[in-house]
């Protein structure tokens, strides 16, 4: 099991774990990701800048994360609570593993990851959001030592998201 960079090649196998989060999400009532996003053109510009991340076994993509190792502009503004600390974070977006992949331990591995390359900058934090009504990642952070602290507004429709921080 390797986590790397993705590459031009991994492109339709990310859309369709892209694809198969977005179903999972219409059939459990969760309104995430339903607006066309993420798509083709955000993950070209995550690999542009180096932000996107598979997961891959035995020649399968089973996981793909977007770390980005600077601040989030959504992240400034917290209601209802407060981030754990003002200290350098990774910020965790666009995870996901297969529907036929859940329950083997990917995303931890992939969030595991997110803290290594947090470390390796001398950082100690990880940052991530979710829809309120998405209890499966909910349920994955806490069990991996995330804090819900508050909530935020993030990407151009505006949308409310439960922030969490884990420190490292």
């Amino acid at each position: 099991m390797t986590i790397r960079k993705t590459e031009e090649k991994d492109t339709a196998a990310v859309l369709a774990v892209y694809e198969d989060a977005r179903q999972y999400f219409f059939h459990n009532g969760i309104p995430q990701w339903q607006n066309g996003t993420p798509n083709l053109e955000t993950l070209q510009e995550d690999m542009r800048r180096g932000y996107s991340y598979v997961l891959e076994e035995n020649g399968r993509i089973i996981g793909t994360a977007c770390i980005i190792e600077e601040s989030d502009p959504d992240y400034l503004s917290i209601s209802g609570g407060a981030w754990l600390n003002d200290e350098p974070y990774v910020v965790v977006h666009r995870i996901a593993v297969p529907s036929s992949c859940k329950g083997n331990g990917y995303a931890s591995k992939l969030l595991a990851f997110a803290g290594e390359k947090a470390e390796e900058n001398g950082w100690r934090n990880l940052r991530i959001d979710t829809h309120e009504k998405n209890r499966s990642m909910r349920r994955l952070l806490e069990k991996n030592g995330f804090s819900m602290c508050g909530d935020v507004i993030v990407g151009r429709w505006k949308e409310p998201r439960i922030a969490y921080q884990k420190v490292l």
